[in-house]
């Protein structure tokens, strides 16, 4: 378990790393060549770091991003550092149903492997708004998909390349992993979780409380998945990950008061590095094969809330994303 003491020190947990840890330094001496990866949210913050040691370790890195500007750039900045890295960018504006179905059958036709998925975009503490389809935008960013801002789509987009991934792992014998961004902030969630019947109300609507609902989904998503790949006998994990506490541009809707806060504790943050260490950990770690349904934080397992164990909750919100979307697509 990973304390408040080893998240100030930086002390090493059971894994042999910690808060203090890069990614970097979780990834040291591992050969990823043989691998191809999608970033959602590739570009910028610890997405690109993740996007950059991947491709350090030799992974073929999928950058899908809406702004095709920005990621190409990153592109540019990454083959920089490192000359013989593999990165292509493909559009995917998750602020539409239609782009992320484009996404996957363009990945698709490519005819590449997929053997790691990180659903790493998001957005964080955004006033109360609804998405073009009508559905709360926390919740349609960081769990469903489409939105009018950058919003990462994890189920849908999960679900298009989850195929792909399956017959990647049927042709290689390599594992496929699957790793979702959720966040400590799950813990400070609506009562009773998710507000599956007031998920669209403006009353009683807490920016904080809907962040932490949209990342709960994110760990219920991962277990339950998790849970029916192992009925199916599948090689491919499902994990979710805290990253810490770091300045990046999902605080902009609250950057003054983050900046504040980051004064009176400074001790808790990570810088970007450190930030991406966890999620590059869970992808390409040799030590967490065959591990699955599990949080980690500072690259170490740890119990998440009672909510986000709750197997029933899991499934219950498998099937409302699923008539969610069938409804909008409609």
């Amino acid at each position: 378990m990973v304390g408040i003491i080893s998240l100030v020190t930086g002390r090493p947990g059971p894994s042999g790393f910690g808060s203090a840890s890069t990614a970097e330094e979780v990834t040291q001496g591992i050969d990823g060549s043989n691998l191809t990866a999608i970033i959602t949210g590739g570009a910028s913050g610890i997405g690109l770091e993740t996007s950059r040691v991947l491709a350090l370790r030799g992974v073929h890195v999928i950058i899908g991003a809406r702004n095709l500007e920005a990621a190409n750039e990153a592109k540019r900045t990454i083959l920089a550092d490192i000359g013989t890295a593999r990165v292509d960018v493909l559009e995917l504006d998750l602020c539409s149903i239609k782009s992320i179905r484009a996404f996957a059958d363009n990945f698709i036709a490519r005819n590449l492997p997929l053997n790691i998925l990180i659903n790493n975009a998001g957005i964080m503490f955004c006033p109360f708004q609804l998405s073009q389809d009508g559905i709360e935008a926390q919740f349609a960013t960081n769990h469903i998909g489409r939105l009018q801002e950058i919003g990462s789509g994890h189920f849908l987009l999960t679900e298009l390349l989850l195929d792909k991934m399956k017959s990647t792992v049927k042709s290689s014998g390599v594992q496929g992993r699957i790793v979702n961004l959720s966040s400590i902030a799950h813990t400070h969630c609506y009562k009773d979780g998710i507000r599956f019947a007031k998920l669209n109300a403006k009353q009683g609507y807490n920016d904080k409380r809907a962040y932490g609902q949209s990342k709960l989904a994110n760990i219920l998503h991962a277990n339950e998945l998790s849970r029916r790949l192992q009925e199916e006998g599948v090689n491919i994990t499902v994990n979710s990950v805290h990253p810490g506490l770091i300045m990046t541009p999902l605080f902009k809707h609250t950057a003054v008061l983050m900046k504040f806060l980051k004064f009176f504790s400074f001790f808790l943050w990570k810088n970007v590095p450190q930030g991406a260490a966890t999620t590059c950990y869970v992808a390409l770690h040799p030590g967490l094969e065959g591990v699955t349904g599990k949080y980690f934080v500072d690259c170490n397992e740890m119990a998440p809330s009672s909510y986000a164990r709750d197997e029933a909750l899991a499934r219950e919100l498998w099937d409302f994303s699923n008539k969610l979307i069938n409804s909008v697509s409609k």
